[in-house]
């Protein structure tokens, strides 16, 4: 039997990878439009999130709020709700437009410890047109029913006069397959803004 492994330089510069253009997959792409939620159904819409791919990539495209809030995402994990049981971390460095204000945060308040509630993935973003969130999340091997089922992610956002770059990471702590990804804000509407579904396979 072979293993493969991954890290970050051979996931963030897929690209690169010989023979990557079969390894990255498009799935789906949801475009948000006054959306109260953005969500990814394995089996519906031509969907697919189960044991074909050992790893998934959401990629998020200037998500822009319909009212001040932040932004996050939920799973599913068999039933028909998005409260799967996970423990998180969350930090982020920022800079403001003046560059008289930095800092490298960890945000205890938005990390979850055997929690089902929605993870925060980005923060404060306002109505204004020049507020939107690019970023990406990845989900290791959802189909799993023998292991926790890991994710991690990267967004740049820009609010008030800031940039700022969060990291969250953590796992599912369930045995059920995660077949199900809902994407909101914790206020108010998804106004506008794509999010792209990737299978990646090892070759």
């Amino acid at each position: 039997m072979s293993i493969v492994t991954y890290n970050n330089r051979s996931i963030a510069n897929i690209s690169a990878i010989p023979g990557a253009a079969k390894s990255l997959t498009h799935i789906k792409t949801l475009t948000a439009s006054s959306s109260s939620t953005l969500s990814f159904v394995n089996g519906s819409d031509d969907v697919v999130l189960d044991s074909t791919y050992p790893i998934y990539l959401f990629k998020f495209i200037s998500i822009h709020a319909g009212a001040q809030g932040g932004f996050s995402f939920n799973f599913r994990d068999g039933s028909t709700d998005y409260d799967a049981t996970k423990t998180t971390t969350h930090l982020y460095a920022y800079q403001n437009e003046a560059g008289n204000s930095t800092g490298l945060t960890y945000t205890a308040g938005y990390d979850i410890a055997q929690g089902t509630g929605f993870q925060r993935i980005g923060d404060d973003l306002t109505t204004d047109n020049d507020h939107t969130l690019s970023g990406e999340m990845f989900l290791f091997n959802p189909s799993s029913t023998t292991f926790v089922k890991h994710f991690t992610g990267t967004m740049q956002y820009n609010s008030a006069t800031q940039s700022t770059n969060a990291f969250v990471a953590g796992y599912c702590n369930v045995t059920a397959a995660i077949d199900a990804v809902q994407f909101k804000m914790t206020t108010g509407n998804l106004d506008a803004g794509t999010i792209k579904l990737y299978g990646i396979k090892d070759s």
